[in-house]
């Protein structure tokens, strides 16, 4: 199990010590992306004139419609790989009976062949017994 990471960030101007099991390249990241989102709603006037109750409450629902977006947008793709996954099994499948049909096919070209050279020859026979009549 990885040890506990302490690393310290700078969110909205203050510098946190905040552990976790994650690298500090990944924490930092955590904190660069709350502070965009901080830095977004410090853009409307009114959030800044509200109480820090309040604001903390608006960056979390934020961050959390984001989460749920990310959540919807990740279902979107797996449906859509499950979807290119169940099309390219039945490529397959439709390969697969191809193949097969093209067998047969190959079969019945070979006996017509066969059947050919058959008919050639027996025309070969009837025109010599025709010739040795004559």
């Amino acid at each position: 199990m990885k040890d506990q990471t302490l690393t310290d960030v700078l969110i909205d101007g203050k510098t946190y010590t905040i552990a976790g099991f994650e690298s500090d390249e990944y924490m930092q990241k955590v904190a660069g992306y709350i502070n965009r989102k901080i830095n977004e709603l410090k853009k409307n006037d009114e959030y800044k004139h509200l109480d820090l109750d309040i604001r903390n409450t608006l960056l979390a629902i934020n961050i959390t419609d984001d989460y749920f977006k990310e959540i919807a947008h990740a279902e979107d793709i797996k449906g859509d790989r499950e979807l290119k996954d169940k099309l390219v099994l039945d490529l397959k499948h439709e390969i697969i009976a191809r193949e097969e049909q093209i067998t047969e096919k190959e079969k019945e070209v070979s006996e017509l062949n066969k059947k050919l050279i058959n008919a050639e020859k027996k025309i070969v026979e009837l025109e010599t017994t025709l010739r040795q009549k004559k």
